[in-house]
């Protein structure tokens, strides 16, 4: 290397570190763990609800190893009886679907199914941390996915029926990673990237300083904060929601008579009031299944085990997505409405105003769990059996009678806009306002 090159590359060096000195939200190393600290207390103790003597089952990807030891750590303290940890890698995962043949994923692994299924029967909770690599599985054989999820929603089906019977506490949470922090910040350097992407979580959970105990606090007040709301769309007895807005969303949905609207957290059939997400800005019911007329334009990219999908829409007739389009990721698209037999129809209904915290950050995350926290969104497949009155004491069968959806997937999508309009519109054909210019109309 000559002299020149040699000075070019040490102001690179420079101004790297200086950006990164810039952009990084935390004055020392130390300061990234202590809010760490606090948010696996957080996670832990209000996110699964943990009392002692319960076993934890913990899902993450390797990036999120040091949230893990944090979050394995505080559960211990909580007087957990046992924490399972299971890591998964991306590059691997990528490898086994570039290099396996597909009846490999038509068959789940029996050591997993009685790993997921046991962890369920012993009344654990399950916490997945989701750090992943919006585009990790960019290009991977989409039908491959499918049969993984079918296979694994068929053998892992005392695991699943736990959560959406509410036999079981789960929680989803997020933590940084050096791949997910690029794709948000892509002008950054990668530490400083990774560094803000982690002050933007803690943000939107409310970890706000380095006391577990002020974050817990907020979480019960923002438990309370839902209940109003919630109240009045329960009263109002709506048959269908009617959404317009001028990038061609025009779709009536229709909700079962028996409907519930929930937010700001779940709670088990015994009683246990944990948070399934974290962050949560969403009020959501489950829809008729059979009845949905019109078209849904996307708002926001949606990223989906690996992919990314951009400026879609679906139609739907008879409660049927019969057309799908997408300028991007088509066949990711249409894998999605293929998975099963009722993927293709709705599982949710969810209200989150335009202006909302996580919108208000002007970040887009590249994750559901985060972006469908700033936008009303819906979601194909799977509904919910304790958003219908006396859900959770049915069958599947009898819940797929009173209109709510079974399948093995559930994939959110953003609809909400600047200028989302929403009519709830009861039996007598009364129509109310509950959303206007993106925002709650009452």
């Amino acid at each position: 290397m000559d002299i020149i090159s040699q000075a070019f590359a040490a102001h690179a060096e420079i101004t790297k570190a200086r950006m990164a000195a810039e952009h990084s939200p935390f004055e020392d190393p130390k300061a990234l763990e202590r809010r760490m600290h606090a948010y696996a207390r957080l996670i832990v103790e209000a996110g699964c609800a943990l009392h002692p003597g319960q076993e934890l089952f913990v899902r993450a990807n390797l990036e999120a190893a040091p949230l893990v030891r944090l979050i394995v750590k505080e559960a211990y303290d909580l007087g957990a009886r046992h924490v399972t940890v299971r890591f998964s890698d991306e590059a691997i995962e990528r490898m086994h679907y570039d290099r396996c043949a597909m009846d490999v994923f038509e068959e789940f692994p029996g050591w997993l199914a009685e790993l997921n299924n046991s962890m369920a029967r012993g009344g654990a909770a399950v916490l997945t941390i989701d750090s992943d690599d919006p585009q990790a599985m960019a290009g991977v054989d989409t039908r491959k996915i499918s049969a993984r999820i079918q296979a694994g929603h068929a053998a892992c089906a005392e695991f699943y029926d736990a959560m959406d019977f509410g036999r079981c506490v789960w929680c989803i949470a997020g933590a940084a990673s050096p791949k997910w922090a690029h794709k948000v910040f892509p002008d950054l350097p990668e530490d400083a990237a990774v560094a803000r992407l982690w002050e933007a979580i803690f943000h939107t959970v409310r970890v706000d300083s380095d006391d577990p105990a002020e974050a817990i606090a907020a979480w019960r007040a923002h438990r309370q904060s839902f209940a109003e709301r919630c109240a009045w769309l329960n009263d109002q007895r709506f048959d269908a929601l009617h959404y317009t807005n001028a990038q061609g969303t025009d779709i009536t949905v229709g909700l079962p008579s028996g409907h519930l609207w929930n937010g700001g957290g779940d709670t088990t059939v015994d009683g246990v009031q944990f948070f399934p997400n974290m962050p949560t800005e969403e009020i959501f019911t489950t829809p008729d299944r059979l009845r949905a007329e019109g078209t849904v334009t996307s708002a926001m990219p949606l990223a989906y085990n690996g992919s990314l999908i951009e400026n879609f829409s679906v139609r739907f007739e008879g409660g049927r997505a019969v057309e799908v389009r997408a300028e991007r990721g088509q066949d990711v698209l249409q894998s999605i409405v293929d998975t099963d037999e009722n993927a293709c129809r709705l599982g949710e209904v969810a209200l989150v105003p335009f202006k909302s915290p996580i919108r208000d950050t002007g970040i887009l995350f590249y994750s559901t769990l985060y972006d469908e926290n700033a936008s009303c969104h819906m979601a194909l497949g799977q509904g919910f059996p304790d958003c219908y009155q006396g859900g959770l004491e049915m069958s599947a069968e009898e819940l797929l009678a009173a209109g709510v959806n079974k399948s093995a997937t559930h994939v959110d999508f953003m609809v909400g806009t600047e200028d989302l309009s929403i009519d709830g519109i009861k039996p007598d054909g009364t129509r109310v306002p509950i959303f206007r210019n993106g925002n709650w109309a009452f």
